[in-house]
């Protein structure tokens, strides 16, 4: 697939402009991008609203006076603004409107449009009578419009009647990102807005869009893309629980553990996009962000170069570029250029590119040379002389070619050991007494028995075990003579009740609450719909997050529902309602009644099962359990990739 940039995305499908060669890039002097910055506006804000009104007033008289009728015999209407006459009598005006040959442009207005240059004027004198100019009946011609900006809104201010703003993060360049709160599914959202007449708007539609379609979970999906009221905004994800790697790089430089895990999601992912012809040409320490689980997702793709309308002729080769400078930033916390960026010191001047292990002890050699692959400028290569990476591809290969590097491992807790309390010492002048430790008393023997009273007892006990052997083995051989004369007898229904009693009666258990159960991945699957699950209602349904493959993408080997059934109980089977077709599904237990675990090997396999509409899952085993984990490990097809979903669970103990 030949490769396109992003920030041309739609240019000729959309109709917008192409952007200027040269715009700003939206960075602070301190090198951080603006998509990290709180409120202000670029050059001190947008223009007054009364410039931008005032236009548009000055368009509609114009078009107002172009569509009304000419009529001489009538009086004409007061002249406004560049259309204002001197005075002078009715009768002279009215023959002049008569004798006028057609519309034309007035010069004064043309002049203060700027359309002509003014022309000389000669100033009547004592012996000269005043002369009228005549009237110009004709279409106005518009005045230059403004330059569009961001709209004026407001904390509070709503979109679509559904997303409520509430922090404006960047405003700059006449567009503004906000981060909002979706009011329909009670969730925050990022949103960023710019009015329907800014050159990049049909831009930003269309790389959104482009975006949108990816539905790649390493990066921050967008989820929507309107043009209405005036205003162009874009609906992308909000991660509340994520960091991005700029603040994580304040602190210090990554363990190479971590800096490996992020190198290689980063780059995987941006292969998937150009894959699709998608490039991101802002990749900087803003751009990424960690999870609380570990994985790294990626944002602003398409979309931050399109609302500044950047471009490149080598875009693989860019974002590659900007790939490697976030491994070198990693390694080193510090920028690989000479300028600082981004809260990092640059290099330092005149020396050039150096390799992150010689700038720094104790880094990853293979880490090292692999920034440096992916650094290449001018025929710099790296320390082992390597080919250079060019593409995001060649970059995620030569990550996967180094040895595993282990995750650092923990030390063990150190506990203090509590000091030895001496006993209180007593006050001064009191007579102290020492209390002598008891000696245990030596065991001594019994004593023995007289010689005559001992052998008697010996021959007593003698007798009694021959008489106890005697008296058992003639009960036994009377048992074993009566069972051969009797001849045996089917017992009857209540001695086969009582024998074997039968199982007790299937009856549906109660769900007292369910639990979204994502350990594998950023720990949450759409927590605000699993509800859904065993509200009784079959129209609602609990879904996951879209993934690339029917397999999740294969990110994880599955997503699923923890069930509470409030205490431990039999369980006998479980029903599961599904939508889409190929759903593969298992059920897990959790031992006895111990508290809901948060990991997957908490909890045992006991049933599977695969479905389009309903699955019923019977353990081979008997099962007494609380907690039960419905497991997807196949999602179906959806329209934007593969979806699972869950409209009602039914539990039988």
């Amino acid at each position: 697939m030949a490769d396109r940039s992003t920030a041309a995305v739609g240019v000729a499908d959309e109709g917008g402009e192409a952007p200027p060669a040269a715009q700003q890039d939206g960075t602070t002097p301190d090198g951080t991008t603006t998509d990290d910055q709180d409120g202000g506006t670029a050059g001190d804000g947008t223009p007054p609203q009364g410039t931008a009104d005032g236009t548009e007033n000055t368009e509609d008289d114009a078009e107002k006076t172009a569509q009304a009728p000419t009529d001489a015999t009538e009086p004409l209407p007061a002249a406004t603004g560049a259309e204002k006459l001197e005075d002078g009598p009715a009768e002279d005006d009215a023959a002049e409107a008569t004798e006028a040959p057609g519309p034309e442009v007035d010069e004064t207005e043309a002049v203060a449009a700027g359309l002509q240059p003014e022309p000389e004027r000669h100033e009547p004198t004592q012996h000269e009578p005043k002369q009228h100019e005549p009237e110009r009946h004709g279409p106005a011609q518009p005045r230059p419009k403004a330059k569009p900006t961001a709209p004026e809104l407001h904390s509070g201010h709503r979109l679509a009647r559904r997303y409520q703003l509430a922090e404006c993060v960047t405003r700059v360049d006449g567009f503004s990102s906000w981060r909002a709160v979706d009011e329909k599914l009670r969730r925050a959202v990022g949103i960023h807005l710019l009015p329907a007449e800014h050159p990049r708007a049909r831009q930003v539609l269309a790389a959104a869009r482009s975006a949108a379609l990816l539905g790649d979970p390493r990066f921050v999906q967008v989820l929507d893309a309107v043009e209405e009221d005036e205003l162009v905004y874009v609906i992308h994800e909000w991660l509340p629980d994520a960091g991005s790697l700029a603040d994580l790089l304040a602190v210090g430089p990554l363990e190479p553990h971590e800096a490996y895990q992020m190198a290689s999601q980063v780059s995987q992912g941006m292969a998937a996009a150009h894959r699709e012809g998608l490039a991101h040409l802002r990749l900087d320490p803003g751009a990424v962000l960690r999870t609380s689980s570990g994985q790294y997702r990626i944002r602003g793709l398409a979309v931050a170069a399109a609302l500044r309308g950047l471009s490149s002729d080598r875009p693989q080769r860019q974002d590659t570029e900007a790939i490697g400078a976030l491994l070198y930033a990693a390694l080193t916390q510090r920028w690989p250029y000479e300028e600082d960026a981004h809260g990092l010191a640059g290099l330092p001047k005149g020396v050039g590119l150096v390799a992150p292990d010689q700038l720094r002890a104790g880094i990853h050699r293979g880490m090292s040379d692999v920034a440096m692959r992916a650094l290449v400028n001018d025929g710099a290569t790296a320390s082992r002389e390597e080919s250079p990476c060019t593409t995001p591809e060649e970059l995620a290969k030569a990550i996967a070619g180094i040895p595993r590097i282990r995750p650092p491992e923990h030390p063990a807790p150190v506990y203090r050991q509590a000091a030895f309390q001496q006993p209180p010492q007593p006050p001064a002048g009191a007579t102290r007494y020492t209390v002598a430790s008891p000696v245990p008393a030596p065991i001594t023997p019994p004593p023995a028995l007289p010689g005559r009273t001992g052998s008697a007892l010996k021959w007593a006990v003698s007798a009694l075990l021959i008489v106890a052997i005697g008296l058992g083995s003639w009960q036994l051989a009377d048992t074993l003579k009566s069972r051969e004369t009797h001849t045996p007898r089917n017992p009857t229904p209540t001695e086969k009740a009582e024998r074997n009693p039968a199982p007790p009666v299937a009856a549906p258990l109660r769900i007292v609450g369910a639990k979204d159960f994502d350990p594998l991945g950023d720990g949450s699957e759409t927590p605000s719909e699993i509800s859904k699950v065993y509200d009784g209602d079959p129209a609602t349904y609990w879904q996951t997050s879209w993934y690339s493959r029917a397999d999740l993408g294969g990110l994880k080997s599955g997503v699923g529902v923890v069930l509470d059934l409030g205490s431990a109980h039999r369980v006998t089977s479980v029903t599961v309602n599904l939508l889409g077709d190929g759903t593969d599904v298992s059920l897990m237990a959790a031992p006895g009644s111990t508290g809901r675990p948060t990991q997957l090997d908490g909890f045992s396999k006991v049933a599977s099962g695969s479905g389009s509409r309903q699955v019923t899952l019977k353990p081979a085993k008997q099962v007494t359990t609380r907690y039960l984990l419905v497991w997807l490990t196949k999602l179906p097809h959806d329209p934007a990739g593969f979806r699972g979903k869950i409209s009602e669970i039914s539990v039988t103990g």
